[in-house]
This record gives structure tokens, C-alpha cells and sequence, in this order.
């Protein structure tokens, strides 16, 4: 197990305020990674513990993003529990993956899964929020979720994007109840992902904890203004987080 203090100390409260930037993005678009992990990266840790103790501050942000989701009445746990446990084996899987096998694949393919992303929140006229008639039912979107939660669990980046666009265009979710449910299969995957971590010796919990505690703070706010605002706060944000985690991928590849 890694040394909680192995870090400057200073670098505690100064994570733990950028995590609320993270919480806040996360809990309204998805991709709170995009603003956390280069920081957490610039650190000098290794990783594979970058990336469980990510996990741990994101599972404490999309935990409290969920419950004013499901407090508003965005969604039902226990409707959607047989789907969060599908998110949850894949995620699971995912995790045990990417301690074995590199990423490097993924890096290519996401990008342009992004930009896509992009493309239709900005050109459908389904994202918002009106409900509209499903294109497949539960039980198929059920492989759609697991194939997401595989890759959160594998790689990360853009799920909550994944997951919001889709439950729109494939189950006919308006987007603020779209992105409410999101935040459950999110925490569902982050938990899964948090425990292969942590038994791998490889989440530094103290860091993950205090950081953690930014991102319920954001979350907080960030979950309130799009349950106030809707489609037309999530929407634009969505595109810019897309856009940005797009970005940063594909700076990775020439700063490599």
C-alpha cells in the first residue's frame, strides 16, 4: 500500500479545491476527469493510482449528484437497479482489464466517438427535455450499458457523455432525466472500480477522501442548476466537455 503523505501536503487542499470544478462539471455534462486527471497526473504518481484515486473522489461526487437527481424525480433506484448491475460487472471487468492490457487502442477510437457526441447534442433536436417514444427496449439497452461500463471501468473517459447521449437517442429520455440517471450508473461504475483499486493496493484514500469532499461540494451545485435549468444549461456544456476531453486525448497522443 502506498504512503498517503508521499505527496506535498500543499497539494491537498489545493486537489481538493480543483475537485469542485470537476464535481460541478461531472454532476451537469459528464467528464469531470477532463479537469481533475491532468492535475492529478502533474503529481508524478503512478497510473494506475492516478486513476483509482480518481476513483474514489468521482465516486464521492457522482454519489451526492445522484441522490438530488433521484430526490427531483429523475429517476427510480429500484427501476433501474437490474441495469446498474449490468454497469456495475462491466465496469468491474473493465478495472481488472486495464491493470493487464494498455489503452493505448481505445486513445485512438474515443476521439471520434466524442466528436460524434458533439455532433448530435448539437444537431439532434432530441436533446431535450421532452420524452420521446423508445428505439430499443430495456432489456437491449441493458448491452449498450454494459459496453459503457466496460469502458469506464477499461479507459474513462466521455462514459457519462455515452451514457446521457444514448438513454436519449436509443431509450427516448429527455436530457435532464438522461443525465439524472447517468449519475446513478456512474456511481455504480465508479464503486465497481473503487474496489479492484483498492485491492490492488492502488487508490491513496486520504488524497481520494479530501478531494472527494470538493467534489460532493460541486456536485451539490452543479446537480441544483441542472435540475433548475434543464436542457438548456446541460446541453451547451455537454458539447464544450465533449469537445474539451476530444481535445485533451488527442494532445496526449503528440505530447506522448
Amino acid at each position: 500500500m502506498l504512503d498517503p503523505f508521499q505527496i506535498e501536503l500543499w497539494l491537498y487542499p489545493a486537489l481538493t479545491c480543483v475537485a469542485v470544478v470537476s464535481g460541478f462539471v461531472d454532476a451537469v455534462a459528464g467528464g469531470g476527469g477532463l479537469v481533475m486527471m491532468p492535475i492529478l497526473l502533474s503529481t508524478n504518481l503512478p497510473p494506475h493510482v492516478v486513476l483509482g484515486t480518481n476513483k474514489v473522489q468521482s465516486m464521492c461526487g457522482t454519489s451526492v449528484a445522484t441522490w438530488r437527481y433521484h430526490k427531483a424525480g429523475l429517476f427510480s433506484f429500484r427501476e433501474n437497479a437490474p441495469l446498474a448491475a449490468v454497469v456495475f460487472v462491466g465496469a468491474l471487468l473493465g478495472t481488472l482489464a486495464i491493470q493487464r492490457l494498455s489503452a493505448d487502442v481505445l486513445k485512438l477510437v474515443v476521439p471520434a466517438l466524442l466528436i460524434s457526441v458533439a455532433l448530435y447534442t448539437m444537431l439532434s433536436r432530441s436533446m431535450t427535455d421532452e420524452d420521446r417514444k423508445p428505439v430499443i427496449g430495456e432489456t437491449e439497452y441493458k448491452a449498450v450499458a454494459g459496453g459503457i461500463g466496460l469502458y469506464d471501468g477499461f479507459f474513462g473517459p466521455g462514459a457519462g457523455q455515452f451514457f446521457a447521449t444514448t438513454l436519449v437517442a436509443l431509450r427516448g429520455y429527455g436530457l435532464t432525466r438522461a443525465t439524472g440517471l447517468t449519475k446513478f450508473l456512474n456511481v455504480t461504475s465508479n464503486i465497481a472500480s473503487v474496489i479492484v483499486f483498492t485491492i490492488g493496493g492502488q487508490a491513496l484514500w486520504v488524497l481520494g477522501l479530501c478531494m472527494g469532499l470538493g467534489s460532493m461540494t460541486g456536485a451539490w451545485i452543479g446537480s441544483h442548476f441542472a435540475t433548475k435549468f434543464g436542457a438548456k444549461m446541460i446541453r451547451p456544456l455537454l458539447v464544450v466537455v465533449s469537445l474539451g476531453l476530444t481535445g485533451r486525448l488527442i494532445w496526449g497522443w503528440f505530447a506522448a
